[in-house]
């Protein structure tokens, strides 16, 4: 419970929302909240998170993820962060993801640095689990998304106005196999030039397939694409196939447990994308 507890400290100090108050006023408050967290998780399936697809499951842990990614000129940019941060349950059904901002490094060919500094902020990701069921009782998850990120970034990595992002995510699993999928679009708003000239609106769908294998591996495939239907992009689709494992859940005391992940995201796109592949590094610790 120590562990737990100092995790859950650090996680106050960054939300605090009605349920947690309410959770506040009972004599032991970390062993109720963590009550809570362990009942509503009881209710879905216990499906690992995807690497690059956010899960409809609620999650409570620390996440540092990293990408370094191969660009059309064969130039290299690192994200350490990849604007994960600490999620929590703060009540039954929802979950609070409070982002730390990326630190981004892009490299030429020959290694030269070209830029670096903190990236836009995600500033705060909440969501709601409209439906789930656990292996028992039916083995699936339903729930929506609403993202928000803040053009806090240096300006060789910032995109210059918020961006607001809905989300719907499903999944349905079949004893060790599961599928977990989002589709989601992006408005940018608030910002310094037109959003739709510089920014286009994409639309995102992501899409997990995944196998449960000895207790603590997951291997698994996602497909990442990003469609434009206006702006500058208008029209262009750009695709990823994403082969990864994940390692885990490693227990270390209680409600803790580590968990590793690695993939490399492969271009499929008949267009050129963003980045040529990209790797894929994870690390979380639940709570």
């Amino acid at each position: 419970m120590k562990i737990q507890a100092i995790f859950a400290g650090l996680a106050l100090a960054c939300v605090t929302t009605p349920g947690l108050a309410q959770i506040a006023d009972t004599p032991d408050f970390f062993a109720a909240w963590f009550a809570m967290a362990t009942r509503t998780q009881a209710e879905q399936p216990r499906w690992m998170t995807p690497l690059v697809t956010v899960t409809p499951r609620l999650e409570q842990e620390f996440r540092f993820d990293f990408f370094s990614e191969t660009l059309n000129n064969h130039a290299h940019l690192d994200n350490y962060g990849v604007g994960k941060g600490v999620e929590i349950i703060p009540s039954e059904n929802t979950e609070v993801i409070i982002g730390i901002p990326p630190y981004e490094t892009r490299t030429s060919n020959a290694g030269k640095t070209l830029a670096d500094g903190w990236g836009d902020w995600p500033a705060f990701l909440v969501k709601y689990r409209f439906a789930s069921a656990n292996e028992d009782q039916g083995n699936y998850a339903v729930s929506g998304f609403f993202q928000m990120s803040v053009p806090s970034g240096s300006a060789a990595f910032t995109n210059h106005f918020y961006i607001l992002q809905p989300t719907i995510a499903f999944g349905k699993g079949w004893g060790d196999f599961d599928i977990q999928a989002t589709a989601s679009e992006q408005f940018a708003v608030w910002g310094e030039s037109v959003p739709e000239k510089n920014f286009g609106n994409p639309v995102l769908v992501n899409a997990t397939a995944q196998y449960h294998l000895f207790g603590v591996l997951w291997p698994e495939v996602e497909l990442n694409a990003t469609w434009w239907p206006n702006g500058v992009k208008q029209g262009k689709i750009q695709s990823f196939i994403t082969p990864g494992i994940i390692f885990g859940r490693f227990d270390i005391q209680d409600r803790v447990r580590l968990i590793l992940g690695v993939g490399y995201q492969i271009a499929v796109s008949p267009v050129s994308p963003a980045y040529r592949d990209n790797l894929v590094l994870t690390m979380r610790t639940t709570f």
